[in-house]
């Protein structure tokens, strides 16, 4: 597979945007993607944070492997880098952003108050690439549709300031994908997971790589949904021996949609693409 190159113009707007912006925020908000912890992440926007403050949020983890999302938020943590899992479409996320913060902040909010300055309202910087479900974060911070909402990447182009409580004020940012994919697997990843549009990839490659994945990891899945799949089979075959089981003969394509949607949608159950083993070389 060749090297994806993917930057639009407004992503490179916003990337110079995210740089001029860091020294009016106490702190960078990470959203991630729970079920790519790591490979939802840009590192272009790594290196432009720096040693800038930062909360890590693992969203959309009603969606992911539970087990992995603690093994996640573990190294994370290790590395000093303050961890949170959440499901922004929840009711308690603004309380659980919101005391997060606090806790990041209170060495220097303590410092201020030695000081005799009170500051009540931390001020943050959402950043995250595109699908990482940013917009509904922001939405429930606010407490009503400020944010465009979409299940496809690149719906936010510009930037805007909201007030979630006295307590914190975000500047949220479009996402902001890097200039290329070097591993193929990332690519991949985040085709599976509807991160990048679905014209960059051959839905055949995405499909045999979500299948092996699966198979793999959460074969149990996969005969829950698909009785009798043969597992023992090769990926090829499965492809082929499900295509006609499920009536659609040779329309290979129709049953690549069908896989991706429904690894999309939870359909196949929760998951997580990225492993902590697999830092370490381990399987």
């Amino acid at each position: 597979m060749a090297i994806i190159q993917w930057f639009p113009g407004h992503m490179s707007k916003a990337r110079r945007q995210v740089q001029e912006n860091l020294k009016h925020v106490d702190f960078v908000t990470v959203l991630v993607d729970a079920r790519l912890p790591l490979s939802s992440q840009n590192p272009m926007l790594t290196k432009i944070v720096g040693d800038k403050p930062k909360l890590m949020i693992l969203n959309k983890a009603d969606l992911a492997d539970s087990a992995r999302t603690l093994e996640w938020r573990s190294f994370f943590e290790k590395q000093g880098i303050k961890t949170l899992a959440i499901n922004s479409k929840e009711q308690s996320t603004v309380k659980k952003v919101t005391d997060a913060a606090k806790e990041l902040m209170a060495e220097k909010l303590s410092k201020l108050r030695e000081r005799g300055i009170k500051k009540e309202t931390l001020r943050t910087m959402i950043i995250g690439i595109p699908n990482a479900g940013k917009s509904t974060l922001m939405n429930r911070l606010a407490g009503k549709k400020i944010a465009v909402v979409g299940d496809r990447p690149g719906v936010t182009k510009g930037q805007q300031w909201l007030k979630s409580n006295k307590n914190l004020e975000i500047l949220d940012t479009p996402g902001i994908l890097w200039p290329k994919f070097e591993d193929e697997t990332v690519g991949l990843k985040l085709a599976l997971t509807g991160a990048i549009k679905d014209q960059l990839l051959p839905m055949d490659e995405v499909t045999i790589f979500g299948l092996s994945y699966f198979k793999e990891n959460y074969p149990e899945r996969l005969e829950e949904r698909f009785k009798g799949i043969g597992l023992d089979a090769e990926v090829p075959e499965i492809i082929m021996n499900m295509t006609q089981k499920l009536g659609f003969r040779d329309d290979y394509d129709r049953f690549y949609s069908l896989f991706i949607k429904e690894v999309r949608n939870g359909k196949l159950g929760r998951y997580t693409l990225d492993r902590v083993s697999d830092l370490d070389g381990d399987n």
